[in-house]
């Protein structure tokens, strides 16, 4: 086989993160033939960080841009896509991964094992935090649906495959992710990133456009590549880019111009550029993941997570999926210690009586100073969608010091739940 059907263009946005020179170094030292790779680097930084240690490697070609300048992490994208030189490959990370040994040879394994002409493989990877002996553990990772945003994009949440170890073949997807997407390089052309989107809606968008553009989604059985999601360490862009810095558009301003173009991609209207293909409809995709967009449900099979294609179901299933408003109440003793302190965010999970999650919110910071902790019991409300009713709930706080804490959980009284009948407008 020609060495140019096996190189990987793999795409890096990279803003002012301390990791990206140690992401790149374990991307080359794991891969079976680290000579096949070519890296798109945008990489946003001050004047403070250094010169990067590999820009006079051939394998590289970095776009130097100053943080000021930047739009956001799909503007980076798709500035990276338009240094893709036809390579069969595109491999899409965020700048603070680590990878398995051989990563390279599993993904175009894993690709081929689907049998699809147009494969993607996405997921959430699984957690790690930088350290000088890094634990990769944890589970493969699927992406599942959450719930929609009250704009009515559709989120996702991570979760375990169930037995993935037991796994020889990739398991269909509902949806890809932003930070760990493989496909055939044709993406690049028949897919390209929109760069008038900021952050939310950006994975439903790409999930849409790569569906009815007639890719074929599918989640990794194995660990492929793990993430750092805490990253305690990182400046964030919409913390940068505000008015009192003096750029030339705010992140409010870019996030409220990118809302307005994702509800009218979900709503099938047509757009400027960077919208639906035609090989599929919106109502296909909806069959095969069980999502209504305009009334914003979807499905109990899909809030399972069951393996789409969803089963065959009539129009009335819509009916079936209730407003849930879910009152979770925590005993302040029960925490574990440090939840108060300083806190990234509370991870606050909703489960049936077996145990299966139907729903999960991070409760943010802004959120959680206004519980006392002097207090005997701090109540959190979720509201989501389901056709399940709802048994247990689960809470583990994260630090931004210390990371995850320990969890708590408790079974749910039926005066802390209850359907509310008319959804508000």
């Amino acid at each position: 086989m020609d060495q140019q059907d096996n190189l990987i263009f793999i795409s890096i946005a990279s803003y002012r993160d301390a990791q990206l020179v140690p992401t790149v170094e374990d991307c080359l030292a794991k891969a079976t033939q680290p000579d096949r790779l070519r890296f798109g680097i945008c990489w946003q930084h001050g004047p403070e960080e250094a010169e990067l240690p590999f820009q006079s490697d051939p394998r590289f070609r970095i776009l130097d841009i100053d943080w000021r300048d930047s739009r956001g992490a799909c503007w980076a994208r798709a500035a990276i896509m338009q240094l893709w030189q036809h390579e069969a490959w595109y491999l899409q990370i965020d700048s603070h991964c680590r990878f398995a040994p051989g990563w390279d040879e599993t993904l175009i394994t894993t690709a081929r094992q689907t049998g699809s002409p147009k494969p993607i493989l996405s997921t959430y990877p699984p957690p790690f935090e930088p350290a000088q002996q890094e634990n990769l553990g944890g589970d493969a990772m699927q992406m599942a649906f959450q719930g929609f945003t009250p704009e009515g994009i559709p989120f996702m949440k991570p979760i375990g495959i169930p037995d993935w170890i037991f796994r020889s073949q990739p398991m269909r997807a509902r949806f890809l992710a932003a930070g760990f997407l493989f496909a055939p390089g044709s993406f690049v052309e028949e897919v390209p990133y929109d760069p008038e989107l900021y952050f939310i809606g950006e994975e439903i968008t790409m999930t849409l456009r790569a569906f009815t553009s007639g890719y074929d989604l599918f989640h990794p059985c194995n660990r492929i590549v793990w993430h750092d999601y805490v990253r305690a360490y990182a400046a964030r862009h919409w913390e940068d880019h505000t008015s009192d810095n003096k750029v030339e558009r705010s992140w409010g301003d870019l996030d409220l111009h990118s809302k307005e173009k994702v509800k009218r991609i979900l709503a099938g209207q047509p757009v400027d550029n960077c919208g639906l293909g035609t090989t599929r409809t919106i109502a296909d995709y909806e069959a095969y993941a069980g999502i209504n967009l305009r009334l914003r449900k979807g499905q109990n099979y899909t809030l399972l997570a069951g393996e789409p294609p969803n089963p065959q179901s009539d129009a009335s299933w819509v009916d079936e999926i209730y407003l849930w408003l879910v009152r979770v109440p925590i005993a302040t003793a029960n925490l574990p210690k440090g939840s108060f302190d300083n806190p990234s965010f509370w991870c606050v999970c909703i489960h049936d009586e077996g145990g299966h999650e139907i729903f999960r919110r991070d409760f943010p910071r802004a959120e959680l100073t206004t519980l006392s902790r002097s207090e005997p019991m701090v109540y959190l409300v979720c509201e989501f969608q389901s056709g399940i009713i709802p048994f247990q709930w689960s809470v583990s706080p994260v630090s931004s010091a210390q990371g995850w804490l320990q969890k708590i959980a408790g079974v749910l009284a039926k005066a802390d739940y209850t359907i509310v009948l008319e959804e508000p407008a």
